[in-house]
């Protein structure tokens, strides 16, 4: 904003004057300024009711609409702490009887105290700092949780709280107590099929388990650890198959030796030896052939290597010789077998390293069994419904329509009856809690239509507004967004609509049947409260003050002729679902769901903000040229004052 100097010359409050010309045009950019703050409000208190009536659209008329809400089933247990039960659509009618012999468990293991109890060992202690001294650079220990097998490697610097880390990782809950300076280990769900097992299959893995009180051994464990030992061991039949293994490969390299040297004889000296057969078939001919070329050539180092050639065909032929003649299963030959001698060797050598793995199995049992750690499996849920076995790895059973979740086990001989019948409670309550927020809908439709006037009252200015105080402004402002909705036609249309869906019959069985057929009415004319005259009461509702003493029609028809309430609400409802759809279907004018014309109103808002932007530039430009006009006159006041200090000079004043 340029920086003004007025009335220097004239002596006039040139501001006043100007504030006082332009303000006469400054009341209509206020003016458009309040009705965009009007209209403002009045979308937000349309948005405000929209979204209460989509909340009854969706939620409770929604669910009223469809004959399986009314398909409720209820079953009473003869005991509770035993069994908790829900209901589900399908379930019978029925009587049954349910014994419950174990509750699923998770595997749990409470490891041993570390030292003495007292040495303070916390999340940060390393291992080396608990003393204890891997003999290799780390250990490893495994932790098996329904089946899947995952390693956790420590090592001197490894800390406990690290280590607690490892086993939630692999699959547990785990912590370690520092206050009882124990690690505790478990399963984290429930059942046989999620069970774990810690073991290891090092020696370093299974010290390191003792010393930090998590060594045991259960039947899955041993079963690791046996297996272990099978694999280190062998079987004796895998051993002889190896031995046979050997053999037979033996003897064909030596076969292929033997032929190799046939082949470089007959490719070096094939026309020296005199056109012999050169094979193992004529091999005494072809070992006299050798030895006689040998004779001939003494000293010549080109046939020196005959005579060792000669030497070793005898030594692979004698080892062949041994192979073929001694080892045959039969004179057919083609299978070997192992000596008597060599099976008792191999026999021997599994007999001792079974003995020692079978050792260092029973040193460990000892050794973990004073780890103090102890170790409870998980199990299975078993129950008996109706006499038939369930099992489950929860405590949670789905059974033809029940669910069931077990609580505790039932004493001997106890038997828990479970008894389901058709809810009448709850389709009641379902009707009940449609009429509770339909009329707190309607009671708030017929509340903003009927609004006292608010005539004379306008958003007030930023002027206005400082010269109130907090809390006037607040009850100015209150008055007019009450208002905002009194004897708004869209209000109107959608209200009178809804009523008349309510008021309107339903044709069941051939007869028209309205909600007084039902016990539910509205109050009198003169009973009701101001805007709650559209309201619906439920005879003997034991919660409404009005009607609580009314005999209750609803309940006993739900419980004489339910087909009749069903088919009654569900027309109801399916009706006023279909007049909501359309009243809230899109046009040019609104949006999907929306019951009033938020697209014009979102047009007229910008259309104000346009507007109020061209009466502002205006309005400056207004200022602007009344401050010009004055500037003028200032300036030509200030001329003539010029002019007349000249000719008073000239005239020697």
């Amino acid at each position: 904003m340029p920086m003004r100097l007025s009335g220097l010359m004239s002596g006039m409050d040139t501001e006043s004057i100007i504030e006082q010309l332009v303000a006469a045009r400054r009341t209509k950019v206020d003016d458009a300024k309040k009705a965009q703050t009007k209209l403002q409000w009045t979308q937000d208190a349309w948005k405000t009711l929209n979204a209460k009536i989509k909340k009854l659209y969706d939620g409770a008329l929604s669910n009223l609409r469809f004959e399986t809400s009314y398909m409720k089933k209820t079953t009473k247990v003869s005991n509770s702490n035993v069994v908790s039960v829900i209901t589900g659509e399908g379930a019978m009618n029925s009587v049954q009887s349910l014994e419950v012999s174990q509750m699923a468990q998770s595997g749990y293991l409470t490891g041993g105290q570390l030292g003495d109890g007292k040495k303070g060992y916390t999340a940060d202690t390393t291992l080396g700092e608990m003393g204890i001294d891997l003999e290799t650079a780390s250990g490893v220990i495994k932790v098996n949780v329904g089946g899947e097998e995952k390693e956790i490697t420590v090592t001197r610097a490894t800390t406990l709280g690290e280590l607690v880390n490892s086993f939630k990782e692999a699959g547990l809950n785990a912590s370690f107590d520092a206050n009882n300076q124990r690690f505790y280990l478990a399963s984290k769900n429930t059942g046989t099929e999620n069970d774990f097992s810690v073991y290891s299959e090092d020696e370093n893995g299974i010290a390191l388990l003792n010393q930090l009180g998590l060594g045991y051994v259960d039947a899955a464990t041993e079963k690791k650890y046996q297996d272990w030992a099978d694999r280190i061991a062998g079987s004796l039949d895998q051993r002889l198959e190896d031995q046979l293994s050997q053999l037979t490969a033996r003897k064909s390299s030596l076969e292929a030796l033997q032929q190799d040297r046939l082949t470089a004889l007959s490719n070096r000296f094939g026309s020296e030896l005199g056109g012999i057969d050169i094979s193992a078939a004529n091999i005494a001919e072809v070992k006299q052939k050798v030895s006689e070329l040998y004779a001939a050539h003494p000293g010549d180092a080109a046939y020196a290597d005959l005579a060792d050639w000669e030497t070793e065909w005898d030594t692979t032929a004698a080892e062949l010789t041994d192979i073929t003649t001694n080892r045959l299963e039969d004179s057919g030959g083609g299978t070997l077998k192992l000596t008597a001698e060599e099976q008792e060797k191999v026999q021997e050598q599994v007999n001792a390293e079974k003995a020692e793995v079978e050792q260092m199995l029973a040193d460990l049992k000892a050794a973990q069994a004073s780890s103090g750690a102890t170790k409870n499996e998980a199990k299975d849920a078993k129950i008996s419904l109706n006499g038939v076995e369930y099992t489950g790895s929860t405590n949670t059973f789905a059974i033809n329509g029940l669910t069931l979740t077990i609580n505790s086990t039932t004493a001997k001989g106890e038997t828990v009856t479970l008894s389901t019948q058709d809810d009448t409670d709850g389709v009641y309550d379902m009707i009940k809690n449609f009429f509770k927020e339909y009329n707190e809908l309607i009671n708030e439709m017929d509340k903003l239509y009927n609004a006292e006037s608010a005539r004379g009252y306008e958003p007030l200015t930023d002027e206005e507004k400082d010269a109130m105080s907090d809390s006037e402004v607040e009850e100015w402002e209150k008055k007019i967004k009450d208002a905002l909705l009194r004897r708004d036609s869209t209000l109107g249309t959608v209200s009178t609509a809804i009523k008349q869906v309510m008021m309107s019959g339903v044709m069941v069985n051939g007869k028209q049947m309205y909600l007084s057929n039902f016990g539910i009415e509205t109050l009198s004319y003169f009973t009701a409260a101001e805007n709650e005259k559209n309201a619906y009461h439920i005879d003997g509702d034991a919660d409404d003050a009005n009607t609580s003493g009314n005999a209750d029609k609803l309940r006993s028809m739900i419980a004489s002729d339910p087909q009749s309430v069903v088919d009654f609400f569900v027309g109801l409802s399916r009706n006023l679902y279909s007049e909501l759809t359309d009243r809230m279907a899109r046009t040019e004018y609104s949006s999907s769901y929306t019951v009033y014309e938020d697209v014009r109103m979102k047009k007229e808002y910008d259309d104000y903000t346009s507007k109020i932007k061209d009466l502002e530039d205006k309005l400056a430009d207004y200022e602007d040229k009344w401050y010009a006009k004055f500037a003028d006159m200032e300036t030509a006041m200030a001329q003539m004052q010029k002019n007349a200090s000249a000719v008073t000079a000239l005239l020697g004043g």
